[in-house]
């Protein structure tokens, strides 16, 4: 772990953020076969993100909300924490059941099981299709090109990785840009300060997984302001 671990920045940086949104517009339309989109919500549940998962417990409730009438959405919690330690949820289709799965998590110390959210990402999709995977996390301290050889595999599958990077190590924003690329998805810092905009981002990514490019610009000016921002994108 590196001391700028601990250094949040004062706001995102805009031009990431106007990045990451443009990339979602030039995505693809995708719908599972079963008409719901699956998104894998992974998070860093290390000792360093302690003071911040409540918040994100708080936050992907408006995932749910945000999909409302697009079929539905079912997303799998996947964590890493402590010696070894990586669990997931069961698949749910409402933000209660998702809450009560983050709720029970308390972070632990240890090291980035990252390796661990791929290889459970491409099983998963081996058995039906994940739409997308939102990883949340702030460092990283695995070895970055065999991560990267990972992230193009699940490229190969069609599965776009979402990263939502907190504070501003380096070497997690370098290793979460090439996965977003290797991924063909998006990477977007956020900060302590941030929780608006990471909440309509969160929701943007889980219309898309649930309805497609559509359904956003269906959503229109009602979807706040990063919906709003792929609409005109897309017009």
């Amino acid at each position: 772990m590196t001391n700028g671990k601990n250094k949040l920045p004062s706001k995102a940086d805009s031009k990431d953020v106007a990045d990451f949104l443009e990339k979602l517009a030039m995505m693809p339309a995708v719908r599972s076969a079963e008409g719901r989109g699956r998104l894998l919500f992974a998070m860093d549940a290390t000792a360093s993100r302690e003071r911040t998962w409540d918040r994100a417990c708080h936050l992907q409730g408006e995932m749910f909300k945000a999909t409302d009438g697009l079929g539905g959405l079912e997303v799998q919690l996947v964590y890493f924490r402590g010696f070894g330690e990586c669990k997931s949820s069961r698949w749910v289709d409402s933000s209660d059941a998702l809450v009560r799965s983050m709720t029970a998590v308390r972070c632990l110390g240890g090291r980035t099981q990252i390796g661990k959210i791929f290889k459970h990402t491409m099983r998963e999709t081996g058995k039906r299709k994940v739409n997308a995977l939102v990883f949340v996390g702030d460092c990283i301290e695995e070895d970055v090109d065999e991560l990267c050889h990972m992230a193009g595999e699940l490229g190969v599958l069609g599965v776009p990785m979402f990263l939502f990077h907190e504070g501003n190590d380096l070497a997690a924003m370098q290793a979460f840009r090439q996965f977003a690329r290797l991924t063909n998805g998006a990477y977007c810092p956020f900060d302590a300060s941030s929780a608006d905009q990471l909440r309509e981002l969160l929701a943007a990514v889980a219309v898309f997984a649930a309805g497609g490019l559509r359904a956003l610009e269906n959503m229109g000016d009602s979807g706040g302001a990063a919906v709003a921002q792929i609409t005109s994108q897309l017009k």
